[in-house]
């Protein structure tokens, strides 16, 4: 459960990386409060997936803090549930969609133990939620990139972290896909629950979001949606003249 003590979910201070002594991050400071929707966007290369990497302690930087609710990254395990990118990952195991989602429950049962009746409630569960429980024993390799999307989805819910953060969820799925995982991140936020999104489309950010990150390398400006996501500080960030584009609907 998450500390009651801290208002933010997650704090980045001073957060410095570099790959070959070329920096991808520098000198970043945030602060997510608890219970936000949040987007990280950003143009290519400005350090988007490595930010939230670096939070989980999946990449190590070369200066900085990180803080899960008022603690020390280190000593917060199991605070957060993470869906990487779809295309970063090897969809040939022979597995299928039920022990995918399924894997999600070891950090709590311990890679000792088999899972068994309770881990099996918990990701048919899951599967419902985001309506793939009739691809329940479909091995994964035969799986839509949209369908694929929702697996990860499930494997993060049976966590039922405090935080979950996405990278890039969107990106190459269809429009009911994309409309379901919106829907599952609104009722993960309903509950209290922190969610980060590394997006790409800037055109549903006040749509989907309450919060925005703006990066670029550095931090632009970080906050409300309403505040933060503007024409100039969209300027700072991608260059040039870049207007606030209208929302749009998703059409199921």
């Amino acid at each position: 459960m998450q500390d009651a003590g801290s208002g933010w979910a997650l704090e980045v201070e001073d957060l410095t990386v570099a790959y070959a002594d070329q920096p991808v991050l520098w000198d970043v400071d945030l602060q997510v409060p608890a219970g936000v929707k949040m987007a990280i966007i950003g143009p290519n290369g400005a350090g988007k997936s490595t930010l939230v990497k670096a939070a989980m302690g999946l990449v190590r930087p070369v200066a900085g803090e990180v803080r899960i609710f008022g603690r020390p990254r280190e000593s917060a395990r199991g605070q957060i549930a993470y869906v990487p990118q779809r295309a970063t990952l090897s969809w040939d195991f022979p597995t299928d969609v039920l022990d995918v989602v399924t894997m999600g429950t070891y950090g709590r049962l311990g890679w000792f133990h088999r899972s068994g009746a309770v881990q099996r409630q918990l990701a048919e569960a899951a599967l419902e939620q985001v309506g793939m429980t009739a691809f329940l024993r479909r091995p994964i390799a035969e799986l839509s990139g949209g369908q694929q999307q929702r697996v990860l989805l499930g494997r993060a819910l049976v966590q039922d972290a405090p935080i979950n953060i996405l990278d890039e969820p969107f990106q190459g799925v269809d429009a009911p896909t994309e409309r379901a995982i919106i829907g599952v991140l609104d009722g993960l936020a309903e509950e209290g629950k922190t969610i980060i999104v590394v997006h790409h489309d800037l055109q549903t950010v006040p749509e989907y979001f309450d919060s925005v990150l703006l990066l670029n390398v550095r931090a632009i400006d970080s906050g409300p949606v309403s505040e933060v996501f503007t024409e100039e500080n969209l300027r700072l960030t991608f260059g040039g003249r870049v207007g606030v584009l209208e929302t749009r609907e998703i059409e199921v």
